[in-house]
């Protein structure tokens, strides 16, 4: 692993762009915005979810990715049981690799204001990163996944702009333009006081090819381990974002009790997200429990704790296949 260093960046002069990377009211409509309880205290997550279209078209291309390797995209990774193609559960589920074997070098980015204020510390990064890595290792009682994440570097940017950035804003191109680092297979991640009351937001690992610029995550500064967004102060934003950097979807995907959803098939299906921590929240009556101790659901940061063996074979499937 390479040695940890921190850089101080200074202020960027503003770049004025427009058209397709300005915040519009349909990106919003399919975010955070549409997913987040009335009584939230945040829009937990500003991911947009894809379109059946897209998303159909993302599985068939990871399927035929996965056959050309010689693997299997097994019935873990292919849907709801009952719930359409891949939701059989009958062919052999493809072997994981070994669990930390898979090491993504992270740059986690500071953006302060024009003064160096509203931001996460040095130490704040830190403790992200260990809740990140605990959560991935399954160390907080989930699955243990085989990622890992090897924090490079620690960047600091004093820009008010970027600092309050919203979703899909100019703020967020000319952040990431100027700052991120590596390749496919790099994590990036933006930590600001970002706008919109949202709570973070994510490029899944297609987006990749078509927008390597904008692939990462974003954060709420103040979502990290003892920030102020009680209950979501724990550090799981973080690990929810990049739970979607890797290819995983919303629990409750579709917002539906039918179809494929999350294409996880021992997550239970959910019709509608999850806050607080509800325990014995059926929304999909006869399949289950609300899966709302997972991660990628909505659940305060205290409740969630857990990936599962096929959203782990989903990640790993999906990393294969784009992040390489």
């Amino acid at each position: 692993m390479r040695k940890l260093t921190t850089k101080f960046v200074l202020s960027a002069s503003t770049v004025l762009l427009t058209g397709a990377f300005a915040t519009t009211a349909a990106a919003q409509s399919d975010s955070g915005w549409h997913n987040a309880h009335d009584n939230a205290a945040f829009k937990r997550c500003g991911t947009p979810h894809k379109s059946e279209k897209e998303v159909a078209m993302i599985e068939e291309y990871v399927r035929g990715q996965m056959g050309r390797a010689g693997l299997k995209k097994g019935g873990n990774g292919g849907g709801k049981p009952g719930g359409g193609d891949g939701g059989g559960g009958e062919e052999p589920a493809p072997t994981i690799r070994p669990a930390g074997s898979v090491v993504f070098d992270t740059y986690y980015h500071v953006i302060c204001d024009d003064n160096g204020n509203n931001c996460n510390t040095d130490a704040e990064a830190q403790a992200q990163m260990d809740v990140l890595n605990a959560a991935f290792a399954g160390s907080t009682g989930g699955t243990a996944t085989p990622f890992q994440f090897n924090l490079v570097e620690i960047t600091r940017t004093n820009n008010s702009s970027w600092n309050t950035a919203g979703y899909n804003s100019t703020a967020e191109r000319q952040m990431k333009e100027s700052l991120r680092q590596g390749d496919a297979t790099t994590l990036n991640i933006y930590s600001a006081r970002i706008g919109g009351g949202l709570l973070g937001w994510a490029t899944f690992p297609n987006d990749y090819g078509s927008n390597p610029l904008m692939d990462g995550v974003v954060i709420l500064d103040e979502s990290v381990p003892g920030g102020s967004a009680a209950p979501y102060n724990e550090g799981d934003t973080g690990t929810h974002e990049v739970g979607h950097w890797l290819g995983l979807y919303h629990t409750f995907q579709g917002r539906g009790c039918k179809g494929n959803g999350d294409f996880v098939s021992d997550t239970a299906p959910e019709s509608t997200s999850a806050s607080g921590c509800p325990v014995g929240r059926d929304t999909c009556r006869g399949d289950g429990p609300d899966p709302i101790y997972n991660f990628m659901d909505y659940t305060d940061d205290s409740c969630m704790f857990e990936f599962t063996p096929g959203q782990t074979e989903r990640a790993d499937q999906f990393s294969i296949t784009y992040r390489k």
